[in-house]
């Protein structure tokens, strides 16, 4: 429809935006307590004491990366580049599609979890990370996106399965890919399209993309690089104005719903990213109407 994250909005808890980009469902809003710490009381500065203790027994290994750039991508959505054309062991870590990371800021008492929006090949030939992020307020990746150009984040190394693509593997046997992400689940998305998985030798490649309207719509200038490569872009808008002519509703209860029969189950396989109801409630269609629970990839 993208933990990772992006959007669906909804008082419908089955729809209500996922705020990851798009890590599996870890991504939490954290208190901006610690940032500044003039205004702190004697209660918080022991919180911070305690935190210290905390990091210095943490077995991850933190990379200090300088951000390459912060830049809006849509509404509440912002492209965030990071450089690691210094820590080769990190960029080397990162090896399929959907794939995340831990990023945490000095000063920040816990890391976000976000999922890689660029395929790893990018790492090696430009020597960036690039990420899709949700600004939330009072959360850590609202600091994140409010800084700049040589600003410096810290990184895990990555982790996570990915998109086996090996279970929709060779083409030739899964014909058709259905692919559904919501909001900010766009991101790894991405990866997975720009990394290739053989679209172009498939009959049938569909991603329903879901978003509030077209404003909370990111990566609309990739739409026509990704149909060039054999991905056919469905946009589903849950709150679209008078104007749009498109799919409208939810990814899996609108579109998809009327779109299920023209597959065949035995050849059919799909990607999810977005809201974990959403990815519940397609993966049940898809089950309920034959296809193999092997062929559905998520990346969590």
């Amino acid at each position: 429809m993208m933990s990772f994250t992006s959007t669906l909005s909804s008082p419908n808890p089955l729809t209500r935006p996922h705020h990851s980009s798009h890590a599996p469902y870890r991504t939490i809003s954290f208190p901006m307590a610690t940032v500044i710490r003039r205004n702190l009381n004697p209660i918080s500065r022991r919180s911070l004491t305690v935190t210290a203790a905390v990091r210095q027994q943490d077995t991850a290994v933190w990379t200090p990366t300088p951000l390459a750039g912060v830049k809006p991508a849509a509404e509440s959505l912002f492209h965030v580049t990071v450089d690691v054309s210094d820590s080769p062991d990190l960029a080397s870590s990162y090896t399929l599609a959907g794939q995340y990371l831990q990023l945490r800021i000095p000063n920040v008492e816990k890391p976000s979890f976000l999922a890689i929006a660029s395929p790893p090949s990018l790492a090696f030939t430009n020597g960036v990370f690039e990420f899709l992020v949700k600004s939330i307020a009072g959360s850590t990746a609202e600091i994140l996106c409010g800084l700049g150009k040589g600003d410096v984040v810290e990184l895990s190394l990555v982790m996570g399965k990915g998109f086996d693509t090996d279970q929709i593997s060779p083409p030739e046997d899964c014909q058709s890919v259905l692919i559904f992400a919501t909001g900010s689940g766009i991101s790894p998305i991405r990866s997975l399209i720009e990394s290739g998985f053989s679209a172009d030798k498939r009959s049938d490649v569909r991603l329903y993309y879901g978003a509030r309207n077209l404003q909370r719509m990111a990566y609309q200038d990739r739409f026509k690089a990704w149909e060039s490569s054999g991905v056919t872009i469905v946009p589903v808008l849950s709150q679209p104005d008078d104007s749009w002519a498109g799919e409208a509703g939810y990814v899996q209860q609108a579109a998809f719903a009327r779109a299920k029969q023209l597959y065949a189950p035995d050849s059919t396989g799909a990607v999810l990213c977005g809201q974990k109801q959403m990815a519940e409630e397609v993966t049940s269609i898809l089950v309920g109407n034959g296809v193999a629970n092997e062929k559905i990839l998520k990346n969590f």
